[in-house]
């Protein structure tokens, strides 16, 4: 079974090498993006990516409009949304698009890595990830 992939997606760099650090330390495959344009160009192109986790504010694309975007290319997707500018319609347009979570920055790390094994693990049980993983594969061979 191939290894499922988390994304971080943010545009600040401090915070994505950190965080990608930490979860790489702790076993997960981890890839970064500054922004949600960036995001989308890596889920079209890495068919391993099974969980995102999205800053709201970013220049170009909000975290919002990236979920949206993601699910439209790879429904199956999982996201936990981490924002320092939480608000009640940025968490219920979230849970609407299927967020696992929604956390406001600064959050505890532990909670935020509990999150991300939490999509993990939904993405782990969904049949449409694996569908979709298959579909890739068959895809990128057709191309190749």
């Amino acid at each position: 079974m191939t290894v499922k992939t988390v994304l971080l997606v943010d545009d600040e760099e401090n915070l994505r090498w950190a965080l990608s650090s930490w979860f790489s330390s702790r076993g997960l495959s981890v890839l970064t993006a500054d922004s949600g344009e960036a995001a989308l160009e890596i889920v079209r192109h890495d068919p391993d990516v099974a969980v995102a986790v999205l800053d709201i504010k970013m220049p170009g694309l909000n975290g919002i409009e990236t979920l949206s975007e993601l699910k439209a290319i790879r429904p199956e997707l999982e996201a936990v949304i981490v924002t320092g500018y939480p608000t009640v319609e940025y968490a219920l347009e979230g849970q609407r698009l299927g967020a696992v979570e929604y956390l406001a920055k600064p959050c505890d790390i532990h909670l935020l890595f509990d999150a991300v094994q939490k999509a993990l693990s939904r993405a782990a049980s969904n049949p449409r990830w694996s569908k979709g993983q298959a579909d890739a594969a068959d895809s990128a061979e057709a191309m190749g």
